[in-house]
């Protein structure tokens, strides 16, 4: 048994090489959501600085990524919602009580400054990174800053305000056939799972705690419904599931899903919230455990888009983030750990991986093999994989025209340049505020139980959503995107890439 507690082989052991496109905005660690809240973007600085003192940027096409526009959020959200977003400010917050409450910004999601800027910029990186993956500039695409998988159609939810994974997955389907969603963040991926419940061209399947626990979705008996009937594959666990257990269902599960429903794309939140010894986690995956599930998803061949999640002991989440990028690119990273600007937040050991802990695990192999068995079963009924007549192929989402902030998409990173550790900038004022305060390592009580819904409107919002999939036949804006384009006002926004 090795130092990180399993005796799972090296996540990176097939060493083939794949070109991995990483996206990451300088700017997205300085974003607060406020004092005492678990969710802190500031985990994504850390990561990069381990990948650029690791070596692995310069085995990657590192992109800045252009922030998605107004029009971009709408072809999933509702454009009220998405205005909402962008005029509410922490100063404003007092006069737009009523919003706030329809919206479900407030406590869980709470009003920060640069809010709308910061979901621009992490729905940016997903969509952009489908963009590569549709065009064959890479086989992996990768951006942490992503993952939000609770945002809603018409709602904030669980941290997250926009969800971009199911806008990434709409560019997806205007290459590939299907798409599949894997998830295994603590919590079930239930934003996701309710736009597409309804169709067979997306399948999702959730690994998360059930059981008194947010957000209250994803029972096993969850299978989609109408066409997208056994498209939704949830697999609920209990506390302090290991790597053993935890890879005796998903191997199985997801590569009978990988067989029957053959996807053209996958997309893999790696929320790392699933690792031991998370603040709000009751998991006991370690980071070998939790990147197995990356080395696994990329052996398929399939072009592949990974994006980050939950995660709230911000040291653990960079350490797993920085070898899963280390297992896209298929490179065994060391475990003593390099110096650099962070490196007072792993101590005492400074090390790569950390051990599990001793706690019990509550998932009981009886219990594991009925869950297999009850799924492989729904699997079963899955014939074939389906097929879709294909429209005239829609125009791509617009990254925007290269400039100087932005690197050339066909170059390697270039270690001169500013993108490699984020040095400290003067903040333009009132955009966003910079945390410089460590976070506590205390456990904190999970603040989303207040955000707590379960389910009621699956089918309205897979409804809409259904009809952001037929976006074949709907046509987007070619104009050259410029910088004052992301403050696009509602008039301006062309009605039909409206959900």
């Amino acid at each position: 048994m090795d130092a990180s507690g399993n005796s799972l082989p090296s996540a990176a052991s097939d060493g083939v090489k794949r070109k991995v496109c990483y996206f990451y905005d300088p700017e997205v660690g300085n974003y607060y959501y406020g004092q005492g809240h678990p969710m802190k973007p500031h985990r994504i600085r850390m990561t990069h600085a381990l990948l650029a003192h690791y070596g692995l940027l310069q085995h990657m096409q590192v992109h800045k990524p252009f922030p998605a526009r107004d029009k971009d959020l709408c072809r999933f959200h509702a454009d009220d919602y998405v205005s909402f977003l962008r005029s509410i400010t922490p100063e404003t917050q007092q006069d737009h009580l009523r919003q706030l409450k329809r919206f479900n910004v407030g406590e869980d999601c709470p009003v920060f400054d640069g809010l709308y800027s910061y979901c621009q910029t992490y729905a940016g990186g997903s969509v952009g990174g489908a963009v590569k993956l549709n065009h064959d500039s890479c086989d992996i695409a990768v951006n942490w800053a992503g993952g939000l998988h609770h945002a809603k159609k018409c709602e904030a939810s669980g941290f997250c305000y926009v969800n971009d994974i199911v806008l990434a997955i709409l560019e997806l389907l205007k290459q590939h056939e299907r798409v599949l969603y894997v998830d295994i963040d603590i919590h079930h991926g239930d934003g996701v799972e309710e736009a597409f419940y309804t169709t067979d061209r997306v399948m999702t399947v959730s690994f998360h705690k059930f059981g008194d626990y947010f957000p209250g979705t994803g029972d096993v008996r969850d299978i989609g419904y109408g066409k997208g009937k056994y498209y939704a594959l949830n697999v609920p666990l209990d506390d302090g599931i290991d790597d053993e257990s935890y890879h005796f269902l998903f191997k199985p599960l997801v590569g009978k899903v990988m067989e029957v429903f053959k996807p053209g794309a996958v997309v893999l939140q790696c929320g790392a919230d699933s690792l031991s010894g998370d603040r709000l986690g009751c998991f006991n995956l370690s980071i070998k455990g939790h990147a197995e599930c990356v080395r696994y998803m990329r052996s398929f061949n399939v072009p592949l888009l990974l994006v980050g999640g939950g995660g709230y002991t911000i040291r653990n989440v960079a350490r797993c983030w920085c070898y899963e990028t280390g297992v896209a690119l298929g490179i065994e990273v060391d475990d003593k750990m390099p110096q650099h600007e962070y490196y007072e937040y792993f101590g005492p050991d400074y090390t790569l991986h950390v051990a599990p802990s001793n706690m019990e695990n509550k998932n009981s192999h009886h219990l594991l093999e009925e869950v297999r068995s009850k799924l492989l079963e729904n699997l079963s009924k899955l014939q074939h994989a389906p097929s879709v007549q294909f429209q005239e192929r829609p125009p791509d989402y617009d990254l925007g025209e290269a400039d100087e902030d932005h690197d050339d998409g066909d170059e390697r990173w270039d270690p001169d340049s500013d993108m490699d550790i984020d040095v400290e900038r003067e903040l333009r004022p009132g955009k966003v505020k910079k945390e410089v305060v460590e976070p506590q390592l205390n456990d904190l009580e999970d603040q989303r139980s207040s955000g707590e819904q379960l389910r009621g409107s699956d089918t309205a919002v897979a409804e809409t959503c259904l009809k952001a999939l037929d976006i074949c036949s709907q046509q987007v804006d070619e104009d050259n995107v410029k910088a004052e384009q992301n403050i696009v006002t509602d008039s301006a926004r062309e009605t039909d890439l409206k959900c």
